[in-house]
């Protein structure tokens, strides 16, 4: 059975890449198969763009940039309303693709489409707020102040693990401010990115405003850092990759949006009940698997509590269902590839040979070549690859402290800085651990942390700038300044 069979509108499932609002096949003839990472089966073919036509797509923004920009920001909310409602007319079709290309659970899909079209509908307000101000004038007879314009053309680069989400945080975003996107998906997901363009010209959005490009990732990336017509790049991936995009942007001095690695610490204190501590440390590591940006990578638990957590952990983790993310009743989906399962095998391995203790994760009943049952590790240190890379994988690694400040190190101890965790109730540990920790969010007794009203970002080697919230339009949009003299003035009078 093909993908369309399985979709209420066969429509969504489009195998070509979307540019200037039209569905566009590759002039070299070169085509990728997409697999389904539980089954292995192939549920489709995308094109391969040539350089000519990512080109093609940097013109079509070109030329329609002038006349979106040019619409009331009223005008521009009620197209992306519109392409709102239709993500949630179309929900379930949306999580079907999403769960046979990524792989997750059709309860997590169903969450991330609902997830994502919530920075649709935030950004179509938002764009209503793009405030200026009046400066007071230290300049006789003239008045100042600011205006905020779009910055131009934006070039999107999106993960494989939030394949739907990824793209509305920062195409509502840029479109909202009067921006024309160019959307580059990962290889391993396109179908997400190609069913919301489907979305996006049934919703009135207009040609050249939205576009999706496929190709050789390396290849597309530089042919958009290279073109001077594009303005600003946002890109989510490993900060590796970041770094490169970074250094190719700085020819044509774009800007720069980096949403790079994580590796989360998740910190317990003496004070917590370790039942209810492990629970929710379990949540915030298997979420997408562990494939999530935000996955607590290290679990520092106090020395009094540490032998319970992790009894309670190994429980609560025992019950967790890996299978195919259609059945209902799966909590775990697989990893996007064999890549993924061998670099997760490599870790556990390394923790195993260097003292670290395996507490569970049988990988015999694995379901599949994909799949990677979930890991316990206790006696994790810092040499240990579990400790210093993202692991992105359903790997947990437990470490013992003695106080605050130990934690405090441990946990500063990477060059991440994306999220962390605290579970204490103590309110003089909360503030400090709080205002120690370098980190661009920080979730206090609480797993889930995001959505459209907050500013999502990290500081050292996890990225630059912030998306959603109010901070999120201002990646798009240039301060203008102004002064306006009088006339007489010029004469001194």
């Amino acid at each position: 059975m093909t993908m369309s069979n399985k979709l209420s509108d066969p429509r969504l499932f489009r195998q070509h890449a979307y540019v200037d609002g039209k569905w566009t096949y590759g002039d070299g003839g070169r085509e990728e198969a997409v697999n389904d990472p539980a089954t292995g089966e192939v549920l489709g073919h995308i094109p391969w763009l040539e350089a000519d036509q990512i080109r093609s797509a940097v013109d079509a923004a070109e030329k329609a940039f002038p006349q979106w920009r040019a619409l009331r920001a009223d005008e521009r909310c009620e197209r992306l309303l519109a392409w709102y409602d239709l993500l949630q007319a179309n929900r379930e079709d949306l999580a079907t693709i999403m769960t046979l290309e990524q792989g997750k659970p059709l309860s997590d899909a169903r969450g991330e489409v609902e997830y994502g079209a919530s920075f649709i509908r935030w950004f179509a307000e938002e764009g209503k707020r793009t405030f200026g101000e009046t400066i007071p004038s230290h300049i006789p007879n003239a008045a100042l102040g600011t205006i905020k314009e779009p910055v131009g053309i934006a070039a999107l680069i999106t993960p494989w693990n939030f394949p739907l989400a990824m793209i509305t945080r920062k195409a509502a975003a840029a479109m909202a401010a009067g921006c024309p996107v160019i959307v580059k998906p990962a290889g391993e997901t396109p179908f997400s990115a190609l069913a919301l363009a489907e979305l996006a010209e049934r919703a009135g959005i207009p040609a050249g405003i939205f576009n999706v490009v496929l190709g050789e990732a390396a290849q597309v990336s530089k042919l958009l850092c290279d073109d001077e017509r594009v303005k600003v790049l946002s890109f989510t991936g490993s900060t590796r990759v970041g770094r490169l995009l970074l250094e190719q942007c700085a020819n044509t001095v774009k800007r720069v949006s980096l949403e790079l690695g994580g590796n989360a610490p998740f910190i317990v204190g003496p004070d917590m009940d370790p039942k209810e501590a492990a629970y929710a440390a379990v949540a915030a590591k298997f979420q997408t698997a562990g494939q999530d940006c935000l996955a607590a990578n290290r679990i520092l638990v106090h020395e009094s509590i540490h032998d319970d957590f992790v009894e309670h952990f190994a429980e609560r983790m025992s019950a967790l269902t890996v299978g195919n993310g259609l059945n209902s009743e799966v909590d775990l989906g697989p990893l996007i590839h064999g890549q993924a399962v061998d670099k997760a095998a490599q870790i556990v391995d390394d923790a195993i040979s260097q003292g670290a203790t395996l507490v569970a994760g049988d990988q015999s009943q694995a379901p599949g070549p994909n799949f990677f049952m979930p890991v316990l590790l206790t006696g994790v240190t810092p040499k240990m690859k579990v400790w210093r890379e993202e692991n992105f994988a359903p790997v947990a690694g437990v470490t013992a402290y003695s106080d605050d400040d130990q934690v405090i190190e441990m946990a500063n101890d990477t060059e991440y800085g994306l999220a962390a965790y605290v579970y204490t109730h103590d309110i003089r540990r909360i503030w400090k651990l709080l205002r120690a920790l370098e980190y661009g969010m920080v979730s206090v007794n609480s797993v889930k942390m995001t959505g459209p009203p907050i500013p999502f970002g990290g500081v050292k080697q996890s990225g630059l700038g912030r998306e959603g919230g109010t901070s999120g339009i201002e990646e798009y949009l240039e301060t203008k300044y102004y002064c306006l003299g009088s006339l007489g003035s010029v004469s001194g009078s």
